[in-house]
């Protein structure tokens, strides 16, 4: 049977999009074990991308801060995570989320609560997920430079805080989150 695991980052933060990975493993026997994207070290993480690329069907969802301003976050999480589950390269008989919604719309779907503690197929996905996201926020954090992105991520630190308050908001970030 074909199982997606979904899962999502970014959602608690105050620049760039939702990112939203969904997998299928091309076998039902893999020669890792995942944990939860938290738990992982960047290093690891790289690894483990590295090795689903190979092993894994993949797709990425991205929620853009236009959406997630205009949606609201949740909304815009649910946007990303069917945009992931759509892009897949062949579609899943069940679905796996992380949390505890079910996105409108999905059939054959099941949100379990703290998912990536007990489905491999959505530890994956917040593995790649959250490489993904990270890639992308090093690489934005060479446009705005002053946000201090490669570090924060996008995330309300206090650092991030401060050049907010010092050069104001930039296209990538969310204009409906309070700072």
């Amino acid at each position: 049977m074909k199982i997606a695991g979904v899962d999502e980052v970014g959602v608690g933060c105050l620049a760039g999009p939702v990112i939203s990975s969904a997998i299928i493993f091309n076998s039902s026997a893999l020669d890792v074990v995942f944990k939860d994207s938290k738990k992982t070290t960047a290093k690891q993480r790289a690894h483990f991308v590295n090795y689903m690329k190979r092993n894994c069907f993949i797709a990425i969802g991205v929620a853009s801060p236009k959406e997630v301003d205009d949606l609201n976050v949740l909304k815009a999480t649910h946007l990303a995570m069917k945009r992931a589950i759509y892009n897949l390269p062949c579609q899943p008989e069940k679905i796996l989320i992380d949390g505890i919604y079910v996105p409108e719309g999905l059939d054959n779907a099941e949100a379990i609560v703290k998912g990536d503690q007990h489905s491999q197929q959505i530890a994956a996905a917040s593995i790649y997920a959250k490489h993904f996201r990270d890639t992308l926020m090093s690489a934005l954090s060479l446009k705005y430079p002053h946000y201090h992105l490669e570090k924060n991520k996008g995330y309300p630190t206090k650092q991030h805080k401060e050049a907010i308050n010092q050069f104001g908001l930039s296209n990538i970030h969310r204009k409906s989150f309070k700072i």
